[in-house]
This record gives structure tokens, sequence and C-alpha cells, in this order.
């Protein structure tokens, strides 16, 4: 206890020497001496660090081997129903001290983790890099006792916000001037703003979504106090009404001292008054002013604002995010887009990062490719930020070799954002989960709302991913037009049709919609629905073996009829002299890898697969991939489609099992961190280019086109390539992902005049 602040010791302390006998607990006997609380920063009171206390001395568990298994039990000896994740890598900070346990491993009806079998006490090869910890449910077991030896006041800020000056001002959000205040049981409390300086500012801002503070106008907030000091009877008061005016100041800090660079109030040097202490605050509450960030600020202006808009160059961004303020960090090196390296990964460095893209300080600095992996160059490793920088090429890093980093070792971050209450507005009734269910949205003018349904007409995956992201509850893993079966609620009529959503919103009512509701089955088993999912697949094509592998073949047209079949040569083979002559083919292998964290399922269920007696196989997809040749404006000279033959894992990543193959009649499907490889010279892997002229040309592919199976990022799955086509040869080469290059690097791709020779470089 010696060793660390107390401002970072959760109150919860449970001694089980003191407790009475549960039936989710073990005998008081068998675990005397033993105690366990929760620590760290940032955090709830629910949520934190495990530690335990053994042999008279507190210490941490690692997180290795550890499963919701292991925080069930753990919660539970902390007087929680239950557990609704766990941490690694000591997300809460590092602990001090022994680690008492290690490899622990429950099967879950253990009464008590010392039932579960590990390496034994104090026996463990971690660091407190691996401190592991548990997010409990908020809700206390029946008749659980806590022990005397819980501390009488809590020193630990949790939760921090801004209350308008004004009244009515507390509807408009996100609310980035106000008050601030803390938490402090179930009442909000203020802080002294004697000593409090622009540096303590930056840092609340931060917490609260927003990259930095602006200057205050003290005078405003100088009147406030002074007509808050003035007696009115209650009938005078001024309209708005005055927080001040209204309810005596109750403050919980003083002494605040923050260097700037915290990600989090609690790390600050701090003072708390008493409980019940006559101590006086000798100034006023502290009030504090947000810049509001572009990344925010744009999603409110209007369509017509946005086009006016200047846009600037990024040279850093997020990918892969469930929502905005999250994702794999990706940044701009000699036009080229790359990721970093989590080799000393923290919050400082992840902070400037989200501080550069208008967001807050960071939640979280994520290793090991938590929001999937990234393709091409990895730029930085070892960054290291003191946190006030203004950008992250502004802080140290290495330069990356061959030997030190792969992709599975892609950075991310979770940043904080404003509150912006768009949860509130939307809602899903009906479903076996809370993840799914028929959407209901809040709709009309202000006063006179009502929840109402959505028609399922033309509703797609981009409408349900951006249900998902407003709810807080990831991905999307269904779009559903029909909800027939999830037909529980006493909302029965359509307020919105004909909804369009790109992907960019951050709440449905930000999409494109028909002024006036358009829907051909208003009945609400029609209405759209969603599944959501904490995790989502990444398809990335791999862009090198395009370019490896490109041919042209002049194919015989005896050989091409199951391919005609399947529309896969254009619409001039049909006037062709059967099986007389050939048809020119652009042929390639295309290598599809699952980059991102769950796997690929095709969206069609066996059942419905259908078989092509032609080829001998059945096809889960239609369409999986578009094969185009572009003129450099974009018109479209030859197309070609390729139907998903089979989804299976041809190979995959060191220490990555195979999951599906087409044999017999298997699963299909792509595994996370294996690809699917259709090798050139298989049907329908080509672009009929019998009718093209001699030019210079773009080659695109397009995965998953339709967007029929969810992915965490759709910006990755087109790929380019430079084509000089001279009637005989072909040469193919610069192919990239859509989204790898600069904007500058891409005019100057689309602006090809073609190749003065065949010497590729």
């Amino acid at each position: 206890m010696l060793h660390l602040s107390a401002s970072l010791w959760i109150l919860l302390t449970v001694c089980w020497a003191q407790q009475t006998p549960l039936p989710t607990t073990h005998s008081p006997n068998q675990n005397r001496g033993i105690k366990f609380r929760l620590a760290g920063y940032p955090r709830k009171h629910n949520e934190g660090r495990v530690e335990v206390f053994y042999n008279q001395e507190w210490g941490t568990i690692c997180d290795d081997d550890f499963t919701m298994e292991n925080a069930h039990i753990l919660c539970r000896h902390l007087g929680f129903t239950e557990a609704t994740g766990w941490t690694h890598s000591a997300k809460y900070g590092k602990g001090v001290g022994r680690i008492w346990l290690d490899n622990v491993i429950c099967s879950g009806s253990e009464k008590s983790i010392t039932d579960c079998n590990s390496r034994g006490w104090g026996n463990s090869d971690c660091t407190h890099e691996e401190d592991a910890g548990v997010i409990c449910k908020d809700e206390r077991i029946p008749g659980f006792i806590e022990p005397n030896t819980i501390e009488t006041e809590q020193r630990q800020v949790e939760e921090i916000r801004l209350r308008p000056a004004v009244s009515g001002a507390k509807n408009r959000l996100p609310v980035a001037e106000g008050i601030l205040e803390v938490k402090h049981k179930d009442s909000w409390e203020q802080v002294c703003d004697a000593g409090w300086t622009v540096k303590n500012s930056r840092v609340v801002c931060g917490m609260l979504g927003f990259p930095s503070d602006k200057k205050l106008n003290k005078n405003f907030y100088k009147r406030i106090k002074k007509q808050a000091a003035v007696k009115r009877p209650p009938k005078v008061a001024l309209k708005p009404r005055l927080y001040l005016e209204r309810q005596k100041p109750a403050f919980r800090l003083h002494s605040v001292q923050c260097t700037g660079s915290e990600v989090h109030l609690s790390l600050c040097p701090m003072d708390f008054y008493k409980v019940n202490s006559s101590s006086t605050c000798d100034g006023s509450p502290v009030v504090v002013s947000c810049s509001m960030g572009h990344a925010i600020s744009s999603s409110l202006l209007s369509n017509k604002k946005k086009k006016v808009t200047v846009q600037r160059e990024e040279t850093i961004r997020l990918k892969g995010g469930s929502r905005p303020g999250e994702g794999r960090v990706e940044i701009l090196k000699n036009g080229q887009w790359g990721t970093v390296c989590d080799d000393r990964w923290d919050l400082q460095a992840a902070s400037v990062v989200c501080r550069e893209l208008g967001f807050g300080s960071a939640k979280e600095a994520l290793t090991g490719a938590r929001m999937g992996q990234g393709m091409g160059p990895i730029h930085m490793n070892e960054v290291r930020c003191t946190g006030l920088e203004s950008s992250i090429w502004d802080c140290q890093y290495k330069n990356i070799t061959e030997e030190d980093c792969k992709h599975t070792e892609d950075a991310a971050v979770k940043c904080n954002s404003p509150y912006m209450g768009y949860e509130r507005t939307i809602r899903l009734a009906g479903g076996r989960t809370r993840t799914e269910g028929r959407v209901e949205v809040l709709y009309g003018p202000r006063g006179s709302e009502r929840w109402g349904l959505i028609c399922g007409e033309g509703w797609g995956t981009m409408e349900a991913a951006t249900v998902c992201q407003q709810i807080g509850l990831g991905y999307v893993s269904s779009a559903l037009q029909e909800t027939w079966y999830w037909d529980a609620s006493n909302v029965t009529q359509m307020v919105l049709s004909g909804v369009r959503c790109s992907g960019n919103e951050m709440s449905l009512q930000q999409c494109t919609h028909h002024g006036t509701v358009s829907c051909k089955n208003t009945g609400t088993r029609h209405a759209a629905g969603v599944i959501c999912s904490e995790t989502a697949s990444d398809l990335v094509l791999h862009a090198a073996l395009v370019q490896e592998t490109a041919y042209i073949e002049d194919r015989p047209l005896h050989m091409l009829y199951c391919a005609a079949e399947e529309n896969c040569l254009s619409s001039s083979a049909r006037n062709a002299n059967w099986p007389y002559g050939h048809r020119r083919l652009l042929r390639f292998s295309s290598q599809i890898h699952n980059n991102g964290r769950a796997d690929f399922r095709p969206k069609a269920g066996r059942h419905s697969w259908v078989w092509h007696e032609c080829h001998g196989h059945y096809h889960s997809m239609d369409i999986f991939t578009h094969y185009d040749l572009l003129t450099s404006n974009g018109t479209k000279v030859a197309e070609g489609h390729k139907a998903s033959f089979c989804l299976e894992d041809s190979d995959c990543q060191e220490l990555v099992s195979k999951r599906y193959e087409c044999a017999n009649f298997g699963e299909q499907g792509i595994t996370v961190g294996c690809w699917d490889l259709y090798r050139h010279d298989i049907d329908c892997q080509w672009i009929d280019i019998t009718d093209v002229k001699p030019g210079n040309y773009i080659l695109q592919v397009v995965i998953n086109p339709n967007y029929e199976v969810a992915e965490s990022d759709f910006t990755n799955n087109a790929m380019k390539c430079n084509c000089k086509y001279d009637g005989h040869r072909i040469w193919i080469h610069n192919c990239h992902l859509g989204d790898a290059f600069s904007e500058e690097a891409n005019k100057q791709f689309e602006q090809y005049r073609g190749q003065l020779n065949n010497q590729i470089i």
C-alpha cells in the first residue's frame, strides 16, 4: 500500500475472513487472509486491474491463458454477480510487487480462484506489462457483506462532466463549455479553481473527447457569480436560470496540478476535501471551455456546407474501427500509407494520434493488431511521445527493418469522443439478445417525437452498420429486410423509407432518405432489422500477385462452354461462331486475405447454395469479385465477374489452422489470418478483352462489391493497376489497393499516359 498513490485504489477490498458464506463463494476458512481489489486508471468502480492480497502482500495476476471464466470468478470474489469482459496487457496501468498467479485456467464451476489450475502462488514468468483486469457487471450479489477493511473515503476520480452554466444549454450536444463536475457516489460535485491552470483544462478536455481547451470568457462567469450572490424571490429569478443561482457549490477537489500530458485526471496530483470538513474553497467552481475537433465539427455540418469546406490532405488515419475515434493507426509517408508497430506503444503516443485526428486523449492503446492487420509498409516502430506533441511525427521513433515487425503487431487506438447522445434516438426491439432486433427510430419535430419503423426495402449493410455504430454495438453482422420473427413491439408505423448511408455518418439521421414515406410493404414484418457483432472480417486483395501473374491467352470457344453458362464472357460472345474461333482473355491470380477479426462467411446458408454441374461445385455467393478494365476517365471497356466457386482456406499464416474447405460439401469461408487463392488457370479468373482496342487502361478488381457480407473496412476492397495494351501484348504494373496512396499519388496514377517501351520499372 505504501508504493502507490491512494488515488489509484478502489474502495472495494474484499476480505474473505470476515465474509459470511454465499452460494457463489468459497468457505471463509479456505480463503482466510486472501483479499481482492480493483485498481488502476482510468476506470469506473466496477472495473480495473485485479490485485490479490496473499501472504501479507498485494500482487497482481498475469493475463496468460486468462478467460471469461476467470473473470466471472474474480468478479464474484469482489461482490459482483458476473463479468462482462476482461482486459490484458495492463490496460489499467502496471501494478507493483509480486505477480501472484500465472496461467490461471478456470472451468467456471469453481467457487474460488484458488480452485483453478495455475502455476502456483508466486510462480510466474510475466512482467507487470501483462497484468490482467476485469470488467464486472454493475450489479451486486444479494446479501454480499462488505468488510470493515473498505476505505471510508474514495480518493479516485472516476467520471467527470461539464455542466452548462445556463440551464437551457443542457439540451445542446456536445457540451464543450461549462462548470467542471466530478462524480462522487451518487452525486456530482465541483472543483475549486484556486491554482487551476490551462494544463488541467487540457487534460479535462481530452477526457471529454476534445483535442484542446480554448480561452474562456471570464467576464461572463463573473457576472454569473455576482447574480448568484444577489438574493431574489423565486418568482423574480432570471430566465434562463443560471446554475449557480439554484444550487450552492459542493466542492470535491482542489489544488489540481496536471502537466498537460496526462490522459486522465486521476494521474494528476490533487487534494480531496474531507467529508464533513469545514474547509471551504477560496475561489469559484472551475469552468472549462474546450475546442471542438474537426472530426466532430465536420459531422455536424449540413451537406451543403460540407461541399464548400476545404478538404485538407490527411497524413494520419484510423482504419478498421467500429465507430469514429477508434481503429488501426495508419500514417502517410512518401505518398504511401503504412502502419505503426506496437513495440513500446502506450497511452501517450495513442493520445497524440487521437488529438491530431480531432478527438480527445486515448482511452486505450491497443497492440497485437486488435483492429485488424494492415497491408503495405510499416513506417514506425518504438514510438515514444511525451503526450504534448501536436503530431506523431514530432515523437521519437525508429524506422523499420524487415526483421523488426509484422502486421500482426499493428498498433491501434480507442479515443475519447464527445458525448453526442445519438443512442437516445434509436433502439432495437424484439431480438433474442441486445445485439439484434427490429430498428426503431425516434422521429418527428422536437417536442412531438414518436418511435417508428424503417421500411426494409433497399435496406443494406451500410445502413445496418450505421445503426450498430450509433447504438455502440460494434460492427454489423447482418442487415435484414424482413423481421416478422421479431414482432414483439407495439410500434407499428413506418416513419422512414429509402434510407441510404455512405458509411461515414455518425447516426442514421445523417443518412439520406425519402422526404415522405414511400414503402410498398408497410406491414411490420417488412421493417428493417440488424444483427450486430463485436468483430468483423476484412478482405484484402494481394495486389502484387495480380501484377506478377497477369498474361493474355487466346482460348478456343469449344473450351469456354462452362464459362459462357456462368456469364463470364463479354456480350459479343453470344454472336460468335461456336465452337469455332477464340476469345482473348486477360488472366491473373487473386489471393484474398482475411485481415479482420472474424471469419468471412457467405451470406447464404448452405441450404441455398447453387450446384453447378458444369464445374462440379457449389456457388455460395453469386458475385464475389468484379473485374473491370477502365479508361483513365473511368469508362468501362471490358468486365468480368467471379462467383465464389467455393470459399476456402488455401493457406494460412504461421500458427493459424485452416477451418474451411470445399471438398465433400464442406463449410465455406475464410478464416482470420488465412487466404483464398483463385489461380489464373481456373474458369472466370479473367477479363474478356476480345473487343478492346489497343491503349492505356486501368485494371480494377473489387472484392465483395455489393457489400453482401459485412466487413470492418470496405475502403480496401478495391485494387487498381496501370495497364498498357498494344493489341498483342499487355503490361500490368503499379498495382495497389485503392486507398494505399495519397491523393496526389492517385491523381498521378489516373493521369498515366502509357509506357514508352516495354521495360516496366
